[in-house]
């Protein structure tokens, strides 16, 4: 176990790495240290020094490893979060359908995010896209608000009273469209963007959807195998038929449709059926699967009778599409930033004066339902 004297100053992002391969941690190490702005506090090697160094650091950031001997990652993640509250912990994980499941097993007790073990020394070399990526996702969870299991059975006024709003990290302003300007109709679809953060915010909104007559198609960011799970988890959460996008599948009414980890989900009709067309152009901000994609092609069919609501994640993903929904007349609405665990997407579109609402997690579903009934 490697643990610095000092701490890491309140200016740096403080990581503490956790994975039995010190190969691994090594790479990891030289990848966040790389950047003056990050500085890893500790780096051990199974779930019982994680919470030791949880608590005994309070890091900003911990990468956690699922699969450890002493201690796995899934069994250590409850008492690291009761440990260090404000800790935001990244599940590592193998590219294998355990490990994929075992990682939403962890977002669902309260990590905010995950990431694929790097492979190849391309994958993990200077300026490969891991070690950008990683960099651009610790960074961005630096003062993010950490969800918790308990918040979504929780009200927007109880969580707020448990967790006093920090009026210095309020979001920058933003103006609502006018919504009587908008398509008030019933919409012929619901699409749903998100990131990091989204599988909780995912199966919170979804919970309250169950029912509606209109398809549900969703863009989360995920790799491949992970989809597959996360749709697997939807279906057992919601009761709601769910579907990993395959090519030519058919669009039907009451189920939902999760895109496929490496593919851009796109739509086209064939006579009267809308059917799904697996996209292999490249990434869209820096994502592939990507919300504007999936936006861009729906608006093309439908038009303005489109509902769309943009969740919790990093970058700006969905506001381009968003936008050309506003401008043919359709709705959009995104997840605010005291309930979001980054407000990167959703705060794109708000502050680019594209929503309808901003609301609270526990208010999206309730809000889409009534916007379809």
């Amino acid at each position: 176990m490697t643990v610095p004297s000092d701490s890491a100053p309140e200016d740096f992002v403080s990581v503490v790495l956790v994975d039995d391969s010190s190969v691994l941690r090594g790479i990891l190490r030289r990848i966040l240290e790389a950047d003056p702005e990050i500085k890893v506090v500790a780096s051990v090697q199974n779930g019982e020094l994680a919470i030791s160094a949880a608590e005994s650091k309070k890091p900003d950031i911990m990468i956690l490893d699922v699969e450890m001997p002493v201690m796995d990652g899934l069994t250590a993640l409850p008492g690291v979060l009761k440990a260090s509250p404000a800790t935001k912990v990244i599940m590592c994980s193998g590219l294998t359908e355990r490990g994929a499941s075992v990682t939403l097993k962890a977002m669902q007790l309260g990590a905010v995010e995950c990431i694929v073990k790097p492979g190849s020394a391309l994958d993990k070399g200077p300026g490969s896209a891991f070690e950008k990526n990683l960099i651009a996702l610790i960074k961005s969870l630096k003062g993010a608000r950490p969800h918790r299991a308990k918040s979504a059975a929780t009200s927007p006024l109880m969580r707020r009273t448990e967790a006093p709003k920090d009026p210095a990290a309020d979001a920058p302003a933003f103006t609502l469209r006018d919504d009587t300007r908008a398509y008030r109709g019933k919409p012929r679809i619901l699409a749903i963007g998100s990131s990091t953060g989204g599988p909780h915010a995912l199966f919170t909104v979804l919970k309250e959807l169950k029912g509606l007559d209109i398809p549900i198609v969703i863009t989360q960011h995920m790799p491949e195998t992970f989809t597959k799970t996360l749709t697997e988890h939807i279906h057992m959460q919601t009761g709601t038929p769910s579907h990993e996008a395959e090519d030519l599948m058919l669009v039907e009414k009451g189920h939902i449709y999760i895109a496929r980890g490496g593919k851009h989900m796109l739509f086209e009709l064939h006579g009267e059926e809308l059917r799904i067309r697996l996209g292999n152009g490249p990434p869209e901000n820096f994502c592939k699967p990507a919300v504007d994609p999936m936006l861009r092609s729906l608006v093309e069919i439908y038009g303005q009778k489109i509902l769309c609501a943009i969740l919790t994640g990093m970058g700006a993903d969905g506001m381009l599409g968003a936008r050309m929904l506003v401008e043919k007349g359709g709705r959009v609405i995104a997840q605010d930033k005291e309930t979001s665990v980054v407000w990167g997407m959703p705060g794109a579109v708000a502050t680019n004066g594209l929503c309808s609402a901003v609301l609270p997690l526990a208010e999206i579903g309730p809000w889409l339902r009534r916007a379809v009934m």
